[in-house]
């Protein structure tokens, strides 16, 4: 691996034939019914896995890169074999050739090629193609060009490239195949799907190729420039039609219009009209994470429904046709028509049709899309009955006063608790306990706070629960909650001030049920740094500056504490010697602004 790279340059395996050949192997152990021929880079299915050899054989491949395309997607109900090139680059006619004759069943009635449209896999399969039918083999060529980032006039006489589209292409024929269509039907097919299909990328940046220098990934990186986004983006690292500056709903607009724009005669190159039957396949590049695909999607979906009165009858979304790790995605719309071959061998039936094969990744059956379901009502949680009011009293005005000083001086410190966390944790820290303090202070200005302290805990309690998640917001829920509780037994029959005293013999009742859900004590470096010494000072003095302080104290004292709990004790490195611990920090920040305020 490639020390000081972009992370774009980072990879595993830095020597790229060993990484196609490894690559290639490692399909063969995800499904056993597959067979690798090392010398000509082909996948293909084992002989004893083909129930129906007669059936039409459906071949495609390309250059490697784009995994799991294409091939992981070598199974039954899918292709028959794959040809791979090396990263990039189309396979030699001399590979197509050995396919074709060697590794698909003798018996076969024919074969489909899929070939996405690019000038070297078109030549070079068409030459194995013209050598297998010199040899007496039925064999129908079906070239993918689904691209709209190319427009007709920069196309030229080359036409679209091919894109992820080429994925439900492949698996419509494969489907159509293994129910024992004839090889002119599965062609026919095929070319119909290309026929209404049309694709556009975009993407983050552009992607580095094992083995190549890290001097070309900066400069790529530099290429594109910071906060713009690439549209029109192909899938062997071809630059794309414009860059924006935009956000995910700009991005996305952009991208649809150039799909269905029906005024843009340069790209308007299927008639896709509202309330037309659609299939939507979001195909990520292969470096963007599932969180922000899934996001896509449903942006996408929006748009479709809101801008242009579609609604898809399928919704695929995964990694089908990659580009390596690039940090993009591409948006597939295929105008849904008959294809006049009778029941069960529809568009949809044969792209819901079970496929064994890795690379096809939708997994939800044809009863389960096509089931009416009834609308459920969305659950409106009833109010929680009011807290049962005691006869304690403080200074609503005071504690209303102290309560916003506590949790500005927090949020105010949210980026140093951010950029603490980030050295000996996860980075999130800071975020957490900034979310939890927003949600307190709306709070604040919209609820009345009144003289009883029971009723704010309660409520505060109730927000740390809603806006503060993983361990600190479960610890601070915990303990409020216990805080609430352990107020009400100090209630009297008469109105009774609640003193720092009080505050103080509840606060360490709380503590001791903390204790049931954590064994963290100070010197564990967390929040308890800070919580315990503020606790513990507050009962010995009943002075809330003195406590503040000690507070400060502890969360000091954690610079250069080892971890012995939380997420800190997994990250190496000597971060814990340089900054105090993001937890017990932020605790504190929000104690001394709160006791300046008293």
């Amino acid at each position: 691996m490639a020390a000081g790279a972009p992370p774009t340059a980072k990879h595993y395996l830095d020597e790229p034939t060993n990484a196609v050949l490894s690559g290639l192997r490692g399909v063969t152990l995800t499904n056993p019914s597959l067979l690798f021929d090392e010398t000509n880079k082909i996948i293909y299915r084992h002989p004893s896995s083909i129930a129906s050899p007669e059936n039409v054989s459906v071949v495609c491949g390309g250059g490697s890169g784009h995994e799991p395309g294409f091939s992981a997607f070598v199974g039954q109900g899918a292709l028959t074999a794959c040809v791979a090139g090396t990263v990039f680059a189309s396979p030699s006619a001399q590979q197509v050739r050995a396919c074709l004759s060697q590794r698909l069943p003798a018996e076969t009635q024919g074969i489909v090629v899929i070939v996405t449209n690019y000038t070297g896999d078109v030549l070079n399969f068409g030459m194995g193609i013209e050598k297998a039918r010199a040899m007496g083999k039925k064999v129908e060529m079906v070239v993918v060009a689904d691209d709209v980032g190319v427009g007709r006039a920069r196309g030229g006489k080359v036409g679209r490239r091919g894109l992820s589209g080429t994925a439900l292409v492949v698996k419509i024929c494969g489907a159509l195949a293994e129910a024992g269509a004839s090889v002119e039907d599965c062609a026919k097919v095929g070319r119909l799907v290309v026929d209404n299909l049309v694709s556009v990328g975009a993407s983050l940046s552009r992607v580095h190729v094992p083995g190549r220098s890290v001097q070309e990934a900066k400069e790529e990186e530099e290429r594109l420039g910071p906060g713009l986004v690439e549209i029109g983006m192909g899938i062997h690292n071809e630059p794309g039609c414009e860059k924006v500056k935009t956000d995910l709903p700009g991005l996305v607009k952009i991208m649809l219009t150039q799909l269905l724009d029906q005024n843009d005669k340069d790209r308007a190159y299927v008639k896709i009209e509202r309330g037309d039957d659609t299939v939507l396949l979001v195909n990520n590049f292969g470096g963007t994470s599932n969180l922000e695909l899934s996001a896509v999607v449903t942006e996408i979906v929006n748009q479709l429904g809101n801008s242009y009165g579609l609604k898809p009858r399928r919704v695929i979304s995964g990694t089908f046709f990659g580009s390596l790790n690039g940090p993009g995605f591409i948006i597939s719309v295929l105008k849904l028509t008959e294809t006049g071959l009778g029941s069960s061998k529809s568009i949809l039936e044969l792209l819901d049709a079970p496929a064994e094969a890795t690379g096809w990744s939708a997994s939800i059956k044809s009863e389960t899309w096509e089931k009416e379901y009834r609308e459920v009502k969305a659950l409106v949680e009833e109010d929680e009955e009011d807290t049962r009011a005691t006869s304690l009293q403080v200074d609503p005005d005071l504690l209303r006063s102290a309560l916003k000083s506590g949790l500005e001086r927090l949020i105010a410190s949210e980026a140093e608790v951010t950029r603490y966390d980030t050295i000996v944790g996860d980075g999130d820290c800071g975020i957490g306990l900034k979310r939890g303090a927003e949600g307190i202070l709306k709070m604040l200005e919209s609820d009345r706070v009144t003289q009883d302290p029971l009723t704010s805990l309660s409520k505060i309690a109730s927000v740390v629960e809603a806006t503060m998640d993983g361990t600190s917001g479960a610890l601070y829920a915990i303990f409020l909650n216990s805080l609430a509780s352990n107020v009400r037994k100090l209630d009297s029959s008469n109105p009774t001030e609640l003193t720092p005293k009080m505050w103080a013999q509840a606060l360490d009742g709380s503590l001791k049920a903390l204790g049931k859900y954590t064994p963290a004590q100070p010197g564990d470096r967390t929040l308890m740094d800070a919580l315990v010494p503020f606790v513990d000072t507050l009962g010995s003095t009943g002075n809330t500056r003195k406590a503040a302080e000690a507070a400060k104290t502890g969360a000091e004292a954690t610079k250069g504490m080892k971890a012995s709990l939380g997420r800190s004790v997994y990250v190496g490195g000597e971060g814990h010697t340089e900054v105090p611990d993001p937890g017990a920090y932020g605790l504190s920040q929000f104690l001394s602004g709160l006791a300046e305020a008293l």
